[in-house]
């Protein structure tokens, strides 16, 4: 089978879109080698190096190089049609325009609908395209692929996709976070970010939905009992001021320490920055998955996150929840985690045993069988 992806956002994307297209891409280079792939992108970058055997295409014609964007949402259709791709699986929620006219079968991953429960939190412009990309997707797609039930049930609610075009296919991680990193080499980067001993950990963007201010009054709470600091690897803008601004009126600005500030972080660092953390805190109100979670269930870390949304799927049993709208719940959580080690100990076995359930190559197998399907 010729199979083709939509690869923009594995050359050029650093986080989450990005992360689950080189993983994908790369498992099923690894565990399906007999068939072809095609990397369509608007350009290669150093980000990601393909396998052995890949083919990277990028536009060739010079109106096709002059707007790329053109290119990659519907000239790139002629492309598919002269390498004989048999089908395009578009994995940031979006498909080329025209794509069902063109005899290729397509797939689309939705990873959530985010935008369309709290638009408030997006640029109206963003939301018009994003809507209109995600539509047209799932409206034209062979098969649609949701990362959770949580984003499966919004699809049948907002799109009114038909239930028996929807198949639920996990994501997984990088594989690096399996690893366990040695005494000395946490200490090492531990010393390389002037990091203390012991600290809760934040991953993400600092955005309302992800509630930050939520933790950093959960630890006002928490002063004289337990004084760790809070970790944050994740940047913001208007939020992260009002987080600030709290942090300033509570005088506990030394409580945060923001690493993206401190010096340019490297990410081979970031299994050991889980490995360190005392837990990772995790109170956002909505996700579609919520990789961090599985990244800190790898890498043997507990976790606290959110009794709402998709969190339950991605943390199982091994997860401590606590209600993301109560600061009080929040500092349960994490006083609990942090002081009674047997039972933080019980949340690192039980973490790794749910991770088995999203390794690569179940998550190539689920998405292999849409594709045969």
């Amino acid at each position: 089978m010729n199979i083709g992806f939509d690869a923009k956002r594995a050359f050029q994307n650093r986080t989450g879109l990005g992360n689950y297209s080189r993983t994908l891409i790369r498992s099923l280079g690894e565990y399906y080698p007999q068939n072809n792939y095609f990397l369509f992108a608007p350009k290669e970058q150093p980000l990601f190096q393909p396998s052995s055997g890949m083919q990277t295409i990028v536009p060739q014609r010079a109106h096709h190089r002059w707007l790329k964007s053109v290119w990659r949402s519907r000239w790139v259709i002629q492309d598919l049609i002269d390498k004989e791709i048999d089908l395009y699986h578009g994995l940031s929620a979006e498909l080329p325009f025209g794509i069902s006219n063109s005899g290729v079968q397509s797939v689309v991953t939705i990873h959530d609908l985010i935008f369309e429960r709290y638009p408030e939190q997006y640029n109206p412009i963003d939301v018009y395209t994003y809507r209109k990309k995600a539509r047209y997707a799932c409206k034209h797609a062979d098969k649609v692929i949701a990362i959770s039930e949580q984003t499966k049930q919004d699809l049948i609610q907002y799109y009114h996709t038909p239930e028996n075009r929807i198949k639920v296919c996990y994501q997984s991680c990088d594989p690096s976070f399996e690893e366990q990193c040695t005494k000395e080499q946490i200490n090492s980067m531990l010393a390389a970010y002037q990091l203390p001993s012991a600290y809760f950990l934040y991953v993400g963007s600092v955005i309302e939905r992800k509630n930050l201010l939520g933790i950093v009054k959960a630890m006002r709470l928490l002063k004289g009992k337990i004084d760790l600091p809070l970790v944050v690897l994740g940047d913001g803008g208007k939020y992260k001021e009002e987080v600030k601004a709290f942090l300033q009126k509570e005088g506990m600005e030394k409580q945060v320490i923001w690493l993206n500030e401190r010096v340019k972080f490297s990410f081979k660092d970031l299994p050991a920055l889980y490995q360190g953390a005392t837990a990772l805190i995790y109170p956002s109100i909505f996700e579609g998955f919520g990789i961090p979670i599985l990244e800190a269930l790898w890498s043997r870390t507990p976790v606290v996150t959110s009794n709402v949304s998709c969190f339950r799927e991605t943390g199982g049993d091994a997860a401590l929840y606590i209600d993301p709208f109560l600061p009080a719940s929040i500092a349960e959580g994490m006083e609990r985690v942090a002081i009674d080690r047997t039972f933080a100990a019980g949340m690192q076995e039980r973490g790794i045993e749910h991770a088995q359930h999203f390794t690569v190559d179940k998550c190539a197998a689920a998405v292999m069988e849409v594709y045969q399907s």
